[in-house]
């Protein structure tokens, strides 16, 4: 008779696990009685406010008694967070690398690169606070000034579920990405010091104020929270905050610093429209972080955030190589990704106030109008743009900020 080991093994563990939790729950040698063997039972209110707790968990609302962070809503939000730098580093690091000539790959990267540092560095000494702290209509104040006070404990104001650590550190990454998108209209023409230095000031002088302004709780733009706001904007996940502060910047930007030697005199080809593929799916991948995680929660808006992001996306992807061969007889890599982008930037600010069908509208305008941008608009004005961070973003964050108002349901 053969033994089986398998069992025999299955009954020994079983056996040990039993006499080690046996031993666990015996009382120790010597040890006095307890008061009470079991827990007083709750009381019909302590029940009732428990049960209230537990499905404004599930509703997303604010709780009546705990104060904690629930579990799935801060995995939510950690995991937004990650995907948002992931948009960043490395997406829009290889969508533009990409885009550049060879020798200027690792220049556009360092930058990209640069911002995701420098950035942090300001986050982390007054930029969360300036932003998400109470204080005037236009900034916020310094109460979380090198993230003081900022833990696990929610903050109301925001996220009744989610740890202000992890809000602090996914609002960091919209913080990030939005100046790296101006490297895309003086590529190849900046230096990283220069760079670093007009990062510095526009951080303070542009981003901070604006983002208090769209989404501080008391920022006199929020129209969504501040019952006193003085210009009722709604801006869901940042068309105004990232998207029109960057692109328009940038042509201000490029217009300051000039012409590339060459320019209008010859073409300046991408180098590899591999790795600008590459970091559009990547950028895609990373959008759902960006739009669906600005609900601050896993709840009913994150997922029809996430469907409008899809639809808006998909559609301006069909619609931008459309046009291009409609007029120059064949559609391109390069349209099919700018077109990505582009639906993606213009869904942005109206992705969790939209229907499917209204996502739709916005996928068709958003392969339209920023392609007569990038390639019209551009070639009558002249200026050097030189990765169409205005025509994607400046001209399709002010598209979807408009949009906003007409499809908001």
């Amino acid at each position: 008779m053969k033994l089986d080991l398998r069992r025999l093994g299955s009954r020994a563990i079983a056996l040990a696990l039993t006499s080690v939790a046996l031993l666990a729950s015996a009382p120790a040698r010597g040890a006095p009685p307890s008061a009470s063997a079991t827990p007083a039972a709750p009381t019909p209110a302590e029940l009732a406010a428990r049960i209230a707790d537990l499905e404004a968990y599930v509703t997303n609302a604010a709780p009546k008694t705990l104060v904690s962070p629930g579990p799935g809503h801060n995995a939510w939000m950690m995991t937004s967070a990650a995907l948002v730098l992931f948009m960043t580093l490395p997406g829009l690091a290889l969508f533009y690398g990409g885009l550049v000539r060879r020798k200027n790959v690792l220049s556009v990267m360092a930058q990209c690169l640069g911002c995701a540092g420098f950035v942090t560095i300001l986050w982390w000494i007054a930029g969360y606070s300036l932003v998400f702290d109470a204080g005037s209509p236009v900034i916020g104040g310094l109460h979380f000034a090198f993230l003081k006070g900022v833990g696990a404990t929610p903050n109301a104001n925001y996220g009744a579920w989610v740890s202000q650590s992890a809000f602090a550190m996914y609002q960091l990454m919209f913080a990030i990405i939005t100046p790296a998108l101006i490297v895309g209209a003086v590529a190849e023409r900046i230096k990283y010091s220069a760079l670093m230095a007009f990062l510095l000031g526009w951080m303070v002088v542009v981003y901070f104020p604006l983002a208090h302004m769209v989404w501080g709780i008391d920022g006199m733009m929020n129209g969504v929270w501040n019952a006193k706001a003085s210009i009722r904007a709604i801006d869901f996940a940042g068309g105004t905050v990232v998207h029109m502060s960057s692109g328009w910047s940038a042509l201000l930007l490029c217009l300051m610093v000039g012409k590339r030697s060459g320019f209008g005199q010859r073409a300046f080809y991408p180098h590899s429209l591999v790795l600008t593929m590459i970091g559009t799916g990547m950028l895609w991948v990373g959008w759902y972080g960006f739009n669906a995680g600005s609900a601050v929660a896993a709840d009913g808006i994150a997922s029809g955030a996430f469907m409008a992001t899809t639809i808006a996306a998909a559609v301006a992807a069909v619609t931008w190589p459309a046009i291009e061969w409609i007029t120059n007889g064949k559609p391109t890599v390069l349209g099919m990704c700018s077109g990505v982008v582009a639906g993606l930037v213009v869904i942005t600010p109206a992705c969790g106030f939209v229907t499917a069908n209204g996502a739709v509208i916005v996928g068709l305008v958003a392969g339209a109008i920023p392609y007569l941008a990038c390639t019209k608009l551009k070639a009558i004005l002249g200026y050097d743009d030189a990765l169409d961070t205005f025509g994607v973003h400046g001209v399709g964050g002010t598209l979807g900020a408009l949009l906003t108002g007409f499809l908001a349901t």
